[in-house]
């Protein structure tokens, strides 16, 4: 169950999840030299709008995708309230794949598995450079890319996941039907 996890914060914290017990949660991992990174934008927006709803945002820094995510975890924070006026947690940057990934996303993609990217501009060379590196990446779990989105009911299932090529009117409609 998410609940049985414990993250860090970006200020070196143990957070742990069941503290967000009876709310719905949006995980994200982001970076910030990406060509996602302006959905920090409306990430926030989400959080302004529905926080006081019980919406909680874990924003989870990850370097993995193109070294895209440089900086300490202050740079980073101080980064997105200065372009993206980020008002949301920010945890400690952490890897999503691979040997040392948080066990939540070990999890996480146990619940839900990688579907496939949305119509996007930028789907095709996504596509052709996971197919260069493997041909069998489309049948494995792993995250993709930066801004992969993962949301959590109220009562800690995980109901979907949102690939960085997502419309984030779709995150936003997936997470109000929950509130």
């Amino acid at each position: 169950m998410i609940y049985d996890y414990t993250i860090t914060t970006g200020k070196g914290q143990p957070l742990s999840l069941a503290d967000y017990r009876g709310k719905v949660i949006l995980i994200v991992n982001t970076a910030t030299g990406c060509g996602f990174t302006p959905q920090y934008a409306p990430i926030e927006q989400l959080y302004l709008d529905y926080h006081a709803q019980g919406l909680e945002i874990l924003d989870i820094p990850c370097n993995q995708f193109g070294a895209q995510a440089p900086g300490t975890d202050d740079e980073i924070h101080e980064f997105c309230r200065l372009h993206f006026n980020t008002t949301f947690p920010q945890m400690k940057k952490a890897d999503v794949n691979g040997p040392d990934e948080l066990p939540l996303y070990t999890y996480l993609k146990a619940q839900k598995g990688f579907a496939g990217f949305d119509e996007h501009p930028f789907r095709a060379l996504l596509e052709k450079m996971f197919a260069e590196a493997d041909p069998d990446w489309d049948k494995k779990p792993d995250i993709k890319w930066n801004f992969t989105k993962f949301v959590v009911d109220r009562q800690g299932s995980v109901v979907a996941r949102f690939e960085p090529t997502a419309d984030m009117a779709d995150v936003e409609a997936c997470v109000k039907s929950l509130l």
